[in-house]
């Protein structure tokens, strides 16, 4: 396994990270990504924050428009894997659109963040223009016949920033348009691993997913995107290695994200 070496992007070198992720992805067909943003704000009126799971599809995708629309994006983190998960490479990209001083923001979010490492003055004044990423991801993502695999980890939150962002837009007004988007950039095969865990009756945050799997994170620290990414392209894995090619394709074909299996 190669060195999993997480690599901060700024402006200076987002090009040239552009460049190697080009050049990689056509050996490296599986893809996961982990947004970080400034918490949730806004909840569904009389229903406790630990309950949102027992809301519709539809319910919860208006919740998540709500915030992905008021708030603002700030790190994403990327890996990609060779086929047989041994071989990784891992990016956090850092941007300047989220101003901590002025933006909306859930505060105790932001505080723990901070504490992760995160510098908001140093994103603010030297992080990447999020259209100027969104040109080059188009770029290499957007093209057809790449047949890439995408993994999240309570994933509709992290695409519906990244879709956003895409677009330059407000999410679609209906989660129909919505999963237009998400398979229209990313094609068919995208997995949320909260829900797949559950299948090997395992639950809970992504970091207690990961002891349960025995599994240390190897670089970074928990809710820094670049590491949270890399940390569920190892779940994935992992998972993977549990049962039969076979089965495992079964269990991934009943959990694509397909209008929120689950929420």
């Amino acid at each position: 396994m190669l060195s999993p070496e997480i690599v901060n992007v700024w402006p200076h070198n987002l090009m040239s990270e552009f460049n190697r992720i080009d050049t990689c992805v056509s050996v490296f067909p599986y893809v996961s990504i982990d947004a970080e943003f400034p918490g949730i704000v806004y909840h569904q009126i009389n229903i406790p924050k630990h309950s949102m799971e027992s809301l519709s599809p539809a319910e919860f995708y208006a919740v998540m428009k709500r915030n992905v629309d008021a708030l603002k994006l700030i790190q994403l983190g990327l890996t990609l894997s060779s086929s047989d998960g041994r071989s990784h490479y891992s990016w956090e990209f850092n941007f300047r659109d989220f101003d901590s001083d002025h933006d909306l923001q859930n505060p105790e979010s932001i505080s723990f963040l901070k504490r992760q490492g995160i510098n908001f003055l140093k994103n603010k004044q030297r992080g990447i223009e999020s259209w100027v990423f969104a040109v080059l991801f188009r770029r290499i993502f957007s093209e057809p016949g790449k047949n890439l695999k995408w993994a999240t980890f309570h994933g509709p939150y992290d695409l519906g920033f990244l879709i956003k962002i895409l677009t330059g837009m407000e999410l679609p007004e209906s989660l129909d348009g919505f999963m237009m988007l998400v398979r229209g950039f990313f094609g068919d095969e995208v997995y949320d691993l909260k829900e797949v865990v559950r299948v090997f009756g395992l639950g809970g945050g992504l970091e207690g997913v990961a002891r349960s799997l025995n599994l240390e994170r190897v670089t970074g620290k928990r809710h820094k995107a670049g590491s949270d990414s890399l940390m569920i392209m190892r779940v994935f894995f992992e998972l993977k290695r549990k049962c039969s090619e076979e089965e495992m394709n079964r269990i991934l074909q009943s959990y694509m994200m397909n209008g929120f299996v689950r929420s």
